[in-house]
């Protein structure tokens, strides 16, 4: 990865621990925006100019989010309200799941809004955020693979997407670092 990657992921991840810190439920009305924020901040980073650059592409994700019939952020947050009783594990998996699965829920960056997507999912119930490190990079990156092909309305979803997402969920209990969370 190249810095500029991994600075962004930083300033991802600040969001992140600031959303959930401030109670903000991703999921409600009203709060839908802060997807896109997410989304940006994993390609532009916080600075302004990076983001002025990138105001018609960005532009294109916010309509792509909002009037994507099969895979916006309305399909996200149906499967969401859908799996609230699940494991934080599984919640995770899923999200990252539904959310990395076609039609992808933005244009460009979906594996790293998704990583931090899973994150805020397990801060909230109080488990360290997901961390990428290279000792499971192929764990996760091989599932994702497969996931990118799958359709959210084909039958590949309903039979091949509960496997990949307790593959998934594993993977992210197994390797739960609580270095990672912050004192409060």
């Amino acid at each position: 990865m190249d810095e500029a990657v991994i600075r962004n992921m930083v300033a991802g991840y600040a969001l992140v621990d600031e959303l959930v810190a401030d109670g903000i439920d991703l999921f409600a009305m009203g709060h839908l925006k802060f997807w896109l924020e997410l989304n940006t901040t994993v390609l532009c980073g916080t600075d302004a100019l990076q983001r002025a650059e990138y105001a018609r592409h960005r532009q294109s994700t916010e309509q792509r989010f909002y009037e994507e019939q099969d895979g916006g952020i309305r399909d996200l947050v149906e499967w969401y309200q859908d799996h609230r009783g699940e494991s934080v594990w599984m919640r995770a998996a899923g999200l990252y799941v539904r959310l990395l699965s076609r039609p992808q829920l933005f244009v460009e960056g979906n594996h790293r809004s998704g990583a931090l997507a899973m994150s805020y999912i397990l801060l909230g119930g109080r488990e360290p955020p997901f961390v990428l490190t290279p000792a499971i990079a192929a764990t996760y990156f091989d599932p994702s693979a497969m996931i990118k092909g799958i359709e959210k309305q084909g039958l590949a979803m309903r039979f091949r997407s509960p496997g990949l997402t307790k593959q998934l969920a594993t993977l992210l209990a197994e390797h739960a670092d609580r270095r990672y969370l912050l004192a409060r």
